[in-house]
């Protein structure tokens, strides 16, 4: 997950450029030849997985969270999964820039927010796509709604989310997937690689 959310702080296409090369990842892991843990992540050297994902920015990003989440899971019966859980449970919206996550260069609030939903958090993610969806959804319905502050644009998705009785973050994974790319909705065209995700 924290691969994930370092592959997707970049702002290249989930489907097409994070997916595949988190399943790269995932093979040389379950291989041996890549991080298992948040402990082992914290200290990867860029040159050994290099060949798997290039953008060196995104490993340094990857390896500062793993350090900051792997004090969370110190003595915890599930280990890195519960490091994320218990960090997610804790860290706050409002404060995120001085989070020790939210200090690790790279993290950006979006990719702050797409790590609290991966540790069971029920949030939504401030990011274009997100906004131009809900802003045009708040513009249709004629309801003066903030959209522009990135925290005003969370508290308005639960706003949403309460009154549809949609949770945010499935709000949120409804705004990706109703996007098209060429003729086709992203919904139907990675259906297949939902499964995964």
């Amino acid at each position: 997950m924290v691969v994930d959310a370092a592959f997707m702080s970049i702002g290249l296409n989930y489907f097409t450029a994070v997916v595949p090369g988190v399943a790269a990842y995932e093979l040389e892991m379950l291989a041996g030849r890549a991080p298992d843990s948040l402990s082992t992540l914290s200290r990867l050297r860029y040159e050994s997985v290099a060949g798997i994902w290039k953008n060196h920015r995104s490993w340094e990003m990857a390896k500062g969270v793993a350090d900051r989440l792997s004090i969370h899971g110190a003595g915890a019966a599930d280990g890195d999964a519960a490091a994320l859980r218990d960090w997610a449970a804790r860290a706050s919206l409002e404060s995120w820039t001085s989070d020790p996550v939210g200090m690790v260069k790279g993290v950006g609030i979006n990719t702050y927010q797409y790590l609290r939903m991966m540790g069971g958090i029920d949030t939504s993610m401030p990011d274009k796509i997100v906004r131009r969806v809900i802003a045009r959804i708040v513009e249709e319905a004629d309801v003066p709604l903030p959209t522009k502050d990135d925290l005003e644009l969370v508290d308005t998705i639960a706003l949403i989310g309460h009154v549809t009785g949609h949770h945010p973050i499935e709000l949120t994974w409804m705004t990706w997937m109703v996007q098209s790319e060429g003729k086709t909705m992203r919904m139907d065209k990675y259906r297949d690689l939902l499964t995964r995700i």
